[in-house]
């Protein structure tokens, strides 16, 4: 650096603490700043240093930034952070090269006293880094917060050191007012891995903040939060943390002779199984350990179900049993019709209804009134979830142009079609969450650059993005009964005790959760969208770990059906069976399982009865009882495990297979009808229906929407209904 150019802060006043550890020779950091864009430092004038060290002071490590450890009124604490870190910020914005903000940051690295070996442990670690980063917090005799951190990259010890030279004698109020966005003008990163090295300041931060909330609330005597349930995944073995887990965990390993009995049935009678990854544990268990003897086996989500069975079907199976909800059925028995095997017989695993929430919402007159209004209002677009019945389907496209879509493509979808179709108004349905949430990443669309929105759709501009704004409508009436438990209660409990974890949640999921996971993602600790993008999310952070070779504890909340931990686990362990890490690296990965109180059962401790039960219409289905503590689940969907799902169970899909093909009169209720009804225009509700999921799968294939579709929405019939 040119001594020239910079200056340093020399109205701090200071008067260095005793240096704890006298073999250890410590430097005073300073704090360089270009003379032309200097501020004002009057608010640190009356700053005092403390003479005497924080209590029970770490003899190795005391702060490199000592001059923070000092006395102040309380308009002055509130004054210094934001201080120090504009006074940091405007440091490295005056540095135009990425590579001399990196040199900065080495220069302060050396500023930072190694922690010894003693506090560079795995408790210690700060999740999501790519370098491995420690931390420690304690709450000094003055309120005041004291950090010590370390790190294996000198580049990360510069994060920290100056982190810690911002926060370090704070009070925890204003360590917990900093944002990562304030964070962001920082703009230190290199270009390639710059994401990762921006992580680095947003994670430390999280970190200390978690820490500062942990220590306020010790010291106020608060009753820490009961932990969520969880799963410890390793190389191991399974570890179960609460009686919810371990039900989950029971079915990991499942019985061989069931699955033995399974696999001889499939095979005698070239039967497919197309299942949901929100299935029963067990019957997941038992699906995943026969896929190694039968290839026609797919748990996947719902797109892909019915594009597994035409496979199967091709392969020669004669049935499909489907476990999952009636559309998915529905939808498997239209796909095969449309692609010449209606000889192949579909099957349920209920001779009762199988239902969905957000389904009923959209078979409702309230939804069929929502797009009476969509019609009126040409052009429209009627955009809406694959979660639907077929008959839905059929019913809206025949009052809107309709193109269906998935959690994963639905972002990309709409995009597409206010690029392609000049004025056009879309209507979202019927989920309100992903509506909602949808909407609310659009408006912060407005406020990335031009080119940030390019990458993520390049016909668009942030001026495009504020036009589209006020023709975007979504339905407000549906929810699925899973994702709506992620509520303030439950974002209020990650917010505290796993705000430093990995966050994954569904788009399904209420706002707070939606606003919560989008964050962690800005900083790499997150994803939001389909369960399939959960589990490739898992998937890769587990990877990276395995890659870097160090012990490791990573820790994921999951923010959707719980049925999903079995793929999670498998693929999880697959990733540690077959890793090449030396003997010494051991990586865990807890899968946190969010349970509100809505779950809650509060069951004896003397108690002897059984499973409790509830009704849902005419059907009679478990509840899962908790611990004397009251952990649990209900039909409220409170441990985030879809009761219609778990109707699918493993006798059920035995019972099914044992009766084909002979006794087929055996099990007609369980058969997945085709529809002979027909819709207002007189045709077929197979063929209409399936119309917006083909729409939806050349969109996917050619990243447009068709012409057909574009020529539905521009002219629309004399009576305002789409040409079908």
């Amino acid at each position: 650096m040119d001594s020239s150019t910079t200056t340093t802060i020399s109205s701090l006043k200071t008067t260095i603490s005793p240096n704890p550890n006298p073999s250890r020779t410590k430097k005073t950091p300073t704090f360089h700043y270009k003379k032309t864009k200097l501020p004002s430092f009057s608010t640190f004038k009356s700053v005092k240093c403390i003479h005497s060290p924080p209590p029970n002071p770490k003899p190795s490590n005391s702060s490199p930034f000592i001059c923070t450890a000092v006395t102040f009124s309380p308009s002055q604490t509130t004054e210094l952070v934001p201080s120090k870190l504009h006074h940091l910020i405007t440091e490295f914005q005056s540095l135009s090269q990425p590579v001399d903000r990196v040199k900065r940051l080495l220069h302060y690295a050396t500023f930072l006293s190694p922690l010894p070996d003693s506090s560079r442990v795995d408790s210690n670690r700060v999740m999501g880094c790519t370098a491995q980063v420690w931390l420690e917090a304690q709450l000094d005799q003055y309120g005041k917060m004291r950090f010590w951190a370390d790190s294996d990259s000198e580049i990360t010890r510069g994060f920290c050191a100056c982190l810690i030279w911002v926060l370090d004698g704070a009070v925890p109020e204003e360590v917990l007012k900093v944002t990562t966005e304030d964070l962001t003008a920082l703009n230190v990163g290199l270009p390639v891995g710059a994401r990762s090295r921006v992580n680095t300041w947003h994670n430390v931060l999280v970190s200390m903040q978690k820490r500062a909330r942990m220590l306020v609330g010790e010291r106020d005597g608060k009753k820490d939060f009961d932990p969520f349930p969880s799963l410890v995944v390793s190389s191991d073995g399974i570890q179960a943390k609460g009686s919810y887990a371990e039900a989950q965990a029971r079915y990991l390993f499942p019985d061989e002779s069931k699955v033995q009995e399974l696999v001889k049935e499939l095979k005698e009678k070239k039967i497919g199984v197309v299942a949901h990854f929100y299935m029963d544990p067990e019957v997941q268990g038992v699906l995943t350990a026969a896929q190694k003897h039968w290839p026609h086996i797919h748990i996947s989500d719902s797109l892909v179900m019915a594009d597994s069975a035409v496979k199967m079907a091709e392969a020669g199976c004669k049935f499909i049993t489907v476990l999952g909800v009636d559309f998915m059925s529905e939808n498997v028995r239209a796909i095969l019709d449309q692609a010449g095997f209606g000889e192949v017989g579909v099957y349920r695993m209920s001779n009762e209804r199988i239902g969905c929430s957000l389904a009923d919402a959209a078979s409702t007159p309230a939804y069929m009134s929502y797009l009476g209004a969509a019609s009126g209002s040409p052009p429209s677009l009627h955009v809406i979830y694959i979660n639907t019945s077929l008959e839905t389907k059929a019913y809206a496209h025949e009052l809107v142009p309709t193109i269906t879509c998935t959690s994963s493509n639905v972002v990309q979808t709409i995009l597409q079609a206010f690029a392609q179709i000049p004025d056009l108004n879309i209507w979202y349905g019927p989920d309100s969450y992903m509506g909602a949430n949808i909407a609310k990443l659009f408006q912060q669309m407005t406020m990335m650059s031009d080119e940030e929105i390019a990458e993520i759709h390049p016909a668009h501009n942030g001026d495009s993005i504020r036009s589209l704004l006020p023709r975007l409508h979504y339905y407000q009436d549906g929810t699925c009964i899973v994702h709506h438990l992620f509520g303030h209660e439950v974002v209020e409990k990650i917010n505290d005790m796993y705000c430093d974890a990995f966050l994954t949640a569904h788009l399904e999921v209420p706002g707070e959760m939606f606003s919560l996971a989008m964050e962690a993602k800005r900083r790499g600790m997150g994803v939001v969208g389909s369960t399939q993008n959960i589990l490739d999310f898992i998937k890769q952070r587990v990877q990276e770990a395995l890659d870097r070779d160090v012990n490791d504890h990573l820790q994921f909340v999951l923010g959707t059906e719980s049925g999903m931990v079995t793929s999670i686990v498998a693929a999880v362990r697959h990733l540690l069976g077959s890793t090449k890490s030396s003997e010494k690296a051991k990586v865990n990965v807890e899968i946190v399982f969010p349970v509100s109180s809505d779950s809650i059962t509060r069951t004896s401790t003397n108690s002897t009865s059984g499973l409790n039960s509830v009704e849902v219409g005419d059907i009679i289905l478990p509840v899962i009882p908790g611990a004397a503590s009251g952990e649990g689940c209900s039909i409220h969907g409170g441990c985030a495990s879809c009761p219609y799902m778990k109707m699918n169970s493993l006798n059920s899909l035995l019972k099914v297979c044992h009766h084909l093909p002979g006794k087929k009169n055996e099990v007609a209720a369980y058969e997945a009808a085709r529809f002979k009804l027909r819709t207002p225009n007189g045709k077929s509700i197979a063929d209409v229906g399936c119309e917006p999921i083909l729409h939806m799968r050349h969109f996917q294939a050619t990243k447009e929407l068709p012409d057909k579709l574009v020529y539905q929405a521009l002219y629309p019939d004399s009576n305002g209904r789409s040409i079908s």
